[in-house]
């Protein structure tokens, strides 16, 4: 393919896609409430009915308010629908068709049965969990069938890898990756221009581009999401990456928990090679890069690097010590490139719109946007995307819609390496920096919202007994530490601790963080640290209890 045939075949299907059509979210939550059978019901509707103007049905990625699925939307008004069942399809139907030939969106009549979802309308222009959103990375989730790579190229899919390789030399790659400020959305945030300028100045040879997909954050499924919504995009910005950096094989590894993922990841694959998107000579070039997918079996472990390259080796996934870091030595010993899914698919934009463009989203050091999953006690629980720099209070209070019952008492980010914000330190803008002085972290993303009736206790608790499962086992601070305190957190809730069990408690998660060998088990007393520093009066008050019984008992 070269470029005049991508545009050619961009250009008819975009005349394609702008047809009226219904778009129905047919991943994620809204597959889990029975979207394929709405996406079925109303091709039957549609194909027993001589609708003017005909209307196309499209199944796409995902729309990010996953709560309220099954979503569906007509376009071009932008309409949404939500908690559409397959008994309330005649009348969307009927309600999109009054709405494409009167110009005004028609409200869903309500004759849905009480016993099922009811299904409600209204326009994300004018909501605010979409209006203070800024997708980049989920500009097309929700819009394209993630299985057709015609509609990606349609929205300007593989013009970004055309760019680099025929109007850029791998150095001006870089430096536009470096000028963007973009810093990795794997959870360190480092720096990606650095890491990339590293692999690229390795001695010429076997070198390697891995995409992290190992999303294991209980709460987390931003990188499922773009995966299972859009993996095209994925796909562009590992091969962009390739380029910059002289690799000519590339892996995605996945856990196998996200089927649906890997199967569009495998679509996705095959069409890129059939394109000459992928594999030898692209777009007529010289550059060769293949992309394998990896399955992984699930560890939460095998989310670091090390472990993570272990696992593709065919080896047990336990990390090992750095340096070397990877992109001295890494996959067999060569030279390798990590990222993770959101970092990749921010390469593609980067590079078409400039880094100048990018940088001037987001803060002075934290550019671009950040992918979250927001979930927890929370209205409107789904995926959004962004600007670094937007506070807590606005992603928790406006786009979430405030807690379900009462009030917000936290919220936790950086899933299990992370730690809890209390509520007056709501007004905090969402950067690296910010969060890591409350005692948190960016992580990947997660970010879990909870009520007053939360006891932060319990909530270090179930932290503690997460990293306590998964850690390998390798060293013993991790192994035994995660595992005494979980015991001493137990003490705590239940009432049988002690006074100088907290100064234990302190004492230990120290060590732990100071001696583990890698980022699971430094991590991992974060939660407590947190919770202790913010919410040192409910740890308190359980030993309160503990000794106020004592002395009655006596």
């Amino acid at each position: 393919m070269d470029l005049q045939e991508l545009q050619t075949l961009a250009k008819r299907e975009q005349e394609i896609l702008s047809a009226p059509c219904i778009r129905c979210c047919t991943v994620g939550g809204c597959l889990s409430a029975n979207a394929l059978e709405v996406k079925k019901q109303i091709e039957v509707a549609i194909s027993t009915q001589a609708l003017t103007p005909p209307i196309q049905v499209r199944g796409v990625g995902c729309m990010g308010l996953c709560s309220r699925g099954p979503l569906v939307r007509l376009d071009p008004s932008g309409i949404l629908y939500d908690q559409v069942t397959a008994e309330s399809v005649p009348e969307l139907v009927h309600a999109c068709q009054e709405t494409l030939q009167s110009n005004l969106p028609k409200e869903l009549p309500n004759n849905t049965p009480l016993s099922l979802p009811q299904p409600s309308s209204y326009q994300p222009r004018h909501h605010p969990f979409f209006t203070l959103q800024h997708p980049i990375v989920l500009e097309n989730s929700g819009h394209i069938d993630p299985k057709e790579i015609k509609e990606y190229m349609a929205n300007k899919g593989y013009i970004a890898l055309y760019q680099a390789l025929y109007d850029m030399t791998p150095s001006e790659v870089i430096d536009q990756i470096t000028q963007s400020g973009l810093r990795g959305r794997g959870g360190g945030g480092y720096p990606t221009g650095l890491k990339w300028s590293t692999v690229a100045k390795m001695p010429p040879g076997q070198k390697y581009v891995i995409c992290n997909g190992d999303e294991g954050d209980p709460g987390a499924f931003m990188d499922r999401s773009v995966l299972e919504s859009d993996p095209h995009r994925v796909l562009e910005g590992m091969a962009i990456a390739a380029y910059a950096v002289g690799a000519n094989q590339g892996y995605i590894y996945i856990r196998g928990e996200y089927p649906l993922a890997i199967n569009h990841l495998e679509t996705a694959l095959r069409q890129a090679r059939k394109q000459g998107l992928l594999g030898s000579q692209i777009f007529e070039s010289p550059f060769d890069f293949r992309i394998d997918i990896r399955i992984g079996a699930g560890a939460f472990v095998c989310g670091e690097e090390t472990a993570l390259m272990a696992s593709i080796e065919g080896k047990r996934g336990l990390p090992h010590p750095r340096p070397p870091y990877p992109a001295e030595s890494g996959l067999w010993g060569c030279p390798t490139l990590i990222n993770n899914v959101e970092t990749f698919a921010n390469i593609a934009p980067i590079i078409r719109n400039g880094a100048e463009w990018f940088a001037g989203i987001g803060t002075d050091k934290s550019k671009g946007t950040k992918v979250f999953s927001l979930a927890g006690k929370i209205q409107n629980t789904g995926l959004i995307e962004v600007p670094m720099g937007t506070s807590l209070r606005q992603i928790v209070e406006q786009m979430g819609g405030g807690v379900l019952d009462g009030s917000a008492k936290a919220v936790q980010t950086g899933g299990p390496s992370g730690g809890c914000i209390p509520v007056h330190a709501f007004d905090t803008p969402v950067d690296y920096e910010s969060l890591t002085r409350l005692g948190s972290i960016m992580g990947s993303g997660g970010m879990i919202v909870m009520d007053q009736a939360t006891n932060m206790v319990d909530v270090a608790r179930f932290f503690m007994e997460f990293c306590m499962e998964e850690s390998c086992g390798k060293c013993v601070p991790c192994r035994a530490g995660t595992v005494q305190l979980h015991q001493l957190l137990t003490k705590i809730c239940e009432g049988k601790a002690r006074t100088d069990d907290l100064e234990s408690l302190n004492q230990l998660c120290e060590m732990v963080k100071d001696t583990s060998l890698c980022g699971l088990g430094k991590s991992a007393p974060n939660p407590i640290l947190s919770t202790l520093h913010f919410f040192k009066d409910e740890y308190l008050e359980l030993m309160h209890n503990k000794a106020s019984d004592d002395h009655h008992s006596s």
